[in-house]
């Protein structure tokens, strides 16, 4: 009976397709040995790179440099302060269908940004419309296609919790890809920021090497996540690859993070209950087709539905794949606290 799934199998070698566990191809010793995870690694990192210097040409200098050397742009202060202070208003102030994920002390809310929340806020439609913005999503996700966008709330130190999953550095997937923060709260040290490591996006032959050795471990000689293909990394291992310790985002309210998450990254450890709010985007794609856009997916009137229908069909299929986004019903972004 395997062999019947194996026609499916060998398709995904050519998407974005990561776990070592689910796909015998993907997770074979054999074939991994003679470079299989390399040569796809390889390539994906070779087209990202064609596409964003076609991308990169409507960025500014400053930004590109930045990216190349840290793997994210940093923007503070990304709106005038009176239009922040209006924005973050209007979407506090709002009541929408949220959903919320427990991961070990912190629980994760996430209230889409969909077609009614852009009528009922035209601040926020214009800032995901501004021609900067769309620039720096589309230049780290190496695509031209709509992010999907949630208002995110981050709630921490939940009672007689283990520990969050997410404070460890790991890479999202072996391509690059593109998630963004830009924050409604300020975000202290204490608060469990954002965590990278700078120029760990970049595909050196030590982080090359570093792949093919988890690609043979995997799936039994490492953890869970990273056999599902989110590979962690310990900070003692971060020298060996020549990168420095992780910064954090320690930054103010209205600061606009864009980030390639292929790179090392985690949620810092937190050490005080908080609640960090923020507009979330989250971009990827097959990293092995090498045009730009025709995402049928990004078209206006189906791009700001998409969440909506993501959530309907998971829901009605969770027997068979699980849905692990509870809904909680119609709040506020800043409702409620750890418990």
């Amino acid at each position: 009976m395997r062999w019947l799934a194996l026609p499916w199998w060998t398709a995904q070698l050519l998407t974005g397709a990561k776990s070592f566990c689910d796909n015998p191809l993907i997770g074979s010793k054999r074939l991994n040995r003679k470079g299989l995870h390399r040569a796809r690694v390889r390539i994906v990192h070779a087209l990202a790179a064609l596409r964003r210097a076609r991308l990169g040409k409507r960025l500014e200098a400053s930004e590109r440099a930045q990216f190349g050397e840290q793997g994210y742009v940093l923007v503070p202060g990304f709106l005038p302060a009176d239009q922040f202070a209006a924005l973050r208003e209007a979407v506090l102030a709002r009541v929408s269908p949220a959903r919320e994920m427990v991961q070990g002390d912190a629980i994760t809310r996430r209230i889409a940004i969909d077609a009614e929340m852009l009528r009922d806020i035209p601040a926020l439609r214009a800032l995901l419309r501004a021609p900067r913005w769309t620039r720096l999503m589309h230049y780290v996700a190496g695509f031209r296609v709509e992010p999907l966008y949630y208002i995110q709330t981050i709630l921490t130190h939940r009672l007689d919790a283990p520990a969050d999953p997410q404070t460890h550095l790991h890479a999202d997937t072996f391509h690059p890809t593109m998630k963004a923060w830009y924050f409604l709260t300020d975000v202290a040290a204490e608060d469990g920021p954002l965590t990278y490591v700078p120029g760990s996006h970049r595909l050196t032959p030590e982080r090359l090497a570093w792949e093919h050795e988890k690609a043979l471990a995997a799936p039994e000689g490492v953890d869970r996540l990273s056999a599902r293909g989110s590979m962690r990394i310990g900070a003692e291992e971060l020298p060996r690859l020549g990168l420095p310790d992780p910064v954090a985002f320690t930054v103010p309210a209205n600061t606009l993070v864009v980030v390639d998450t292929c790179g090392f990254h985690a949620r810092g450890q937190a050490l005080r209950p908080s609640m960090r709010i923020e507009i979330w985007a989250y971009s990827r794609r097959n990293p092995f087709i090498p045009w730009l856009g025709g995402d049928i997916l990004s078209l206006p009137g189906i791009a700001e539905r998409r969440i909506p229908m993501l959530w309907a069909i998971r829901d009605r299929l969770r027997r068979w794949i699980g849905q692990p986004w509870r809904d909680v019903g119609r709040i506020r972004p800043d409702s409620g606290g750890p418990s």
